[in-house]
Parts: structure tokens; sequence; C-alpha cells
């Protein structure tokens, strides 16, 4: 982890916390997720740098030590989308692989969409592309679908979240997060609470420790949990604010990976979408499928070894 080297870019007009490990090839682009920060790709980085590439890792906006503007209205996915363009012109790249996770994933489609000029090939994970529904915006469809208590909507009101989130240790709710391996819908009512009993035990699962939960921990103690759920806040107007790209195809080369026990993987629809035609339809250039048996959501740290290997086989290529 000494190889790993920290620094504050500006980029877009916010302050970007980069971790990054230098290398003579070609740069990969590592996009975290929720509530992770870039140390979630620890492995991933020290792995492909070990084979020459140079391996970068944000704290997206509102993570970590990047900056977190208090608006959920700064949290559209063309402001993250504008970080990532500024940041690779202000390390003069002018194109990356790209490898995304949870909302990493997200906003990994997303650059491809928009600026698939900068991208070489992506591999991404858990979350799979949705494509625009250009009748109905995403949190009236997730409350029509799967209720008022489902996660993403209990995220929509600001505060509500935090407040159920600050009644438990932060070690814990990453804790909770990290190690969780329901595969069905998670729906939280308010008289349970995000945080839930402040007394539970977790026994950590082998590929996570104590010091792993403890820097995360850290981190989000510092900062809270805003910034994070604004991206879920402003879905709705990413949903405005990308109305010109309705019906516009992912057109890179994609590799996407998925666990079987992914609570995404197990979202009413996706399935279905994923294997019957749908996925291919919106991302043409998808080359390969992982479905990984036994695993859960958060797949690069309960697997690296075989991530590492999947990322590799597929960038190789390239």
């Amino acid at each position: 982890m000494e190889s790993i080297r920290h620094t504050k870019i500006l980029v877009n007009g916010i302050n970007m916390h980069v971790a990054e490990i230098a290398g003579d090839g070609a740069a990969v682009l590592f996009l975290h997720g929720f509530p992770e920060l870039w140390y979630t790709w620890r492995h991933q980085m020290l792995y492909l740098s070990s084979l020459g590439y140079r391996t970068i890792a944000p704290d997206l906006r509102g993570y970590g030590e990047t900056d977190a503007p208090p608006s959920a209205a700064d949290y559209s996915v063309l402001h993250i989308v504008g970080d990532l363009v500024s940041l690779l012109d202000a390390l003069g790249l002018d194109q990356v692989f790209l490898v995304g996770h949870d909302w990493g994933a997200y906003i990994a489609w997303y650059v491809c969409l928009l600026r698939p000029d900068r991208i070489k090939a992506l591999v991404n994970m858990s979350v799979v592309f949705s494509p625009r529904n250009p009748m109905r915006k995403p949190i009236e469809s997730m409350r029509a679908m799967f209720g008022n208590d489902y996660y993403i909507c209990r995220f929509q009101q600001p505060g509500e979240a935090e407040e159920e989130l600050a009644r438990v240790d932060t070690a814990l709710v990453i804790k909770k997060f990290l190690t969780s391996r329901k595969p069905g819908l998670l729906r939280v009512p308010k008289e349970v609470g995000f945080g839930g009993n402040p007394n539970s035990k977790i026994t950590l699962p082998s590929w996570l420790s104590e010091d792993d939960v403890n820097y995360y921990a850290t981190s989000f103690n510092r900062t809270g949990f805003t910034g994070g759920l604004n991206y879920y806040r402003a879905m709705d107007l990413s949903w405005e604010l990308t109305a010109p790209w309705t019906g516009v195809q992912i057109k890179v080369p994609v590799k996407f990976m998925v666990g079987d026990l992914d609570l995404t993987y197990n979202t009413p629809g996706v399935k279905d979408f994923i294997h019957k035609g749908g996925f291919n339809k919106h991302v043409p250039f998808l080359q390969e499928l992982v479905i990984m048996e036994g695993v859960a959501h958060y797949i690069n740290q309960e697997k690296p070894k075989e991530v590492n290997q999947h990322i590799y086989d597929f960038i190789k290529k390239f």
C-alpha cells in the first residue's frame, strides 16, 4: 500500500482526492460505490500496477477527502462525469480503461454514454445499464414497483437516512453494508431504520478486516453519509438532464460481472433484462458476461483474486 500516491487535483470546480500507482502501461480508472471510497479498489490497483498498468482511483464527489457540495442538485450524472473528464484532462490522459462497481458502475455507464471517446473498454460490476424510460422518472417507477420502504425511496428525504444511521456506530453501519448477503429487495421500514439494532454483533468474513472497516468508518465519521446519499437524491434530476440521450446505446467494449447473490442481480426484472436480450440491445458491444456463484454485492472485495484476473484478461486484449 505504500506504493500508492495520494494527491489533490482541482477538477470541475472541486478538489478531488486521487489515489494512484504509477506505471508505464495504459491507465485504468476505478470508480467506487456506496458506502465506499477509493480504498475499495486496493487489491485491483496493486495487482494491475504489478503488471505495468497505471492505476487511478479517486474518492468521487461527496466522498472521503474529495469536496462534498451540500446540495443534492450538484450530484447529477453530468456533474460526476464532468469531474471525471476533467480529471483525465488534468492527468494528461486521452483514454483509459474504466472499471466501476455499484454507483461507480452507474456513473461508468454514463461516462461511456456521454464521452465514449475517452474510454478504451469498460469492466463494470453489479449495476447493469438501465436505459432511460422517457415516460416516468426513476423514483416514481421505484415507488410504484417496490413501495415506499424500498431503500432508494427511503434515501430521498434529506436528513432522514442520516439521522437513522447516526444512531448506530459507523463501523457497525459499514459492516452491515459490506457483509450483507441477502439477495432479495432491500426494504427498510422507518420503524426499523437504516441503522437497525445498535447492539448487533457481526462476524467479519475472511476478505474484510477490522482495519478495512476502520478505514471506511474513520472517513465517514468525518464526512457523514450525505455526499453518497445525494447520488440517490439526484436520480430524478439526472433523468431530466439526460433526456437528449434517450435511446442512445453504449458503444464501447464491455465486460459485465455480478454475483448471483447480489441484491441488484435479484431485483425483479434484472435477470430477464440481462439474459433475454435487453442488455445486449442497449450494450451492443458487450463481449463478456460473468455471473459469479455464491458471491454477493461487494464483488471486488469479496473475490479480489478472481476479479483481478477477470479485469486483466479483458483489458489485455486492447
